[in-house]
């Protein structure tokens, strides 16, 4: 090579090194909305008029945040359509086999009616609780599982919704997690009690939504049914439900979906950062017209891994 031309050569050498040290870093794509800062709380909140219409248009300055009944200045705030891990967790014992078909078809219209990035995973119980299918978008492989449960032996609600939690907190790719679980009677089987799970509840940042089929129950364990199903959407901040018939299923489950892509996010670093293992209370205070109704989570433990 002529000694002219290795100079230029040399000289486009440097300058494209010194180019590449110099660019900026690559734009990364799909950030979390969410450190991994364990002491970082937060809080999904539906806000809702007399009327029960969700309000969607509320500013930051309308939300108060408190634990254990003191504010907490909030560090984000936040009102969009984000993509959610979901868990559809559905009674198959034997008292569903009539009910097994309009259930099936609900489950896939909360599916569609839910954000298209949503990944969703079904879980099935009876005598026992069963993964069905493992995290997809794929409404075709969503579809095909309800379709071949088979309805058989008793009820294990709880050990279900417990190995659900579990599953959405191990494998969830998304910063919101939900659970809409829909039975047909009281838990009769599991080995979790409500008390244990209530508690794991809170141990989570997963929003339970229940769906109560109880009307063919005998009054005593639907009551006992309705007690579990409410406990667990109340400390989550979801919202429990109690159809009269299937036809009443179809319209709730739409209005799940609606519910989960319009709250507001609210996130706060507590002022008390022991990790002390104590229950904090949480209550959200909307300031708003017509004394809106608000839902959110109602507490945590102070223990590490928890937000």
């Amino acid at each position: 090579m002529p000694p002219l031309v290795k100079v230029l050569a040399a000289g486009l050498w440097i300058a494209a090194l010194g180019a590449a040290q110099n660019a900026p870093p690559p734009a990364q794509e799909d950030v979390p909305v969410f450190t991994a800062d364990t002491r970082l709380v937060v809080v999904h909140t539906s806000v809702l008029d007399s009327k029960g219409k969700l309000l969607t248009n509320l500013p930051q300055t309308a939300f108060k945040v408190l634990e254990n009944g003191i504010e907490q200045p909030i560090k984000i705030f936040r009102r969009e359509d984000v993509p959610v891990s979901m868990g559809i967790v559905i009674d198959n014992s034997g008292s569903m086999r009539d009910k097994k078909t309009r259930v099936a078809a609900a489950a896939l219209a909360l599916v569609k009616a839910s954000n298209p990035q949503d990944e969703v995973f079904i879980v099935n119980f009876n005598d026992d609780a069963y993964l069905d299918q493992s995290f997809t978008s794929d409404i075709k492989k969503l579809e095909e599982a309800l379709e071949r449960m088979e309805t058989k032996g008793g009820t294990a609600m709880r050990d279900a919704v417990s190995m659900s939690i579990d599953y959405v907190k191990g494998k969830a790719k998304k910063d919101k997690k939900v659970l809409v679980v829909i039975t047909d009677g009281n838990d009769n089987t599991s080995n979790i009690n409500l008390e244990e799970l209530v508690r794991k509840s809170q141990q989570s940042d997963v929003l339970i939504y229940s769906i109560g089929i109880l009307s063919e129950e005998e009054p005593r364990e639907a009551r006992r049914a309705k007690r579990a199903l409410h406990d667990l959407a109340l400390v989550s901040g979801g919202m429990d439900y109690y159809p009269k018939d299937l036809e009443e299923v179809d319209k709730i489950t739409p209005q799940v979906a609606n519910e989960v892509r319009n709250q507001y996010t609210l996130g706060y670093t507590p002022a008390d950062l022991k990790l002390d293992g104590t229950f904090r209370k949480i209550a959200v205070a909307v300031n708003a017209p017509g004394r809106p109704t608000v839902r959110s989570r109602n507490g945590y433990y102070a223990t590490a891994g928890n937000k």
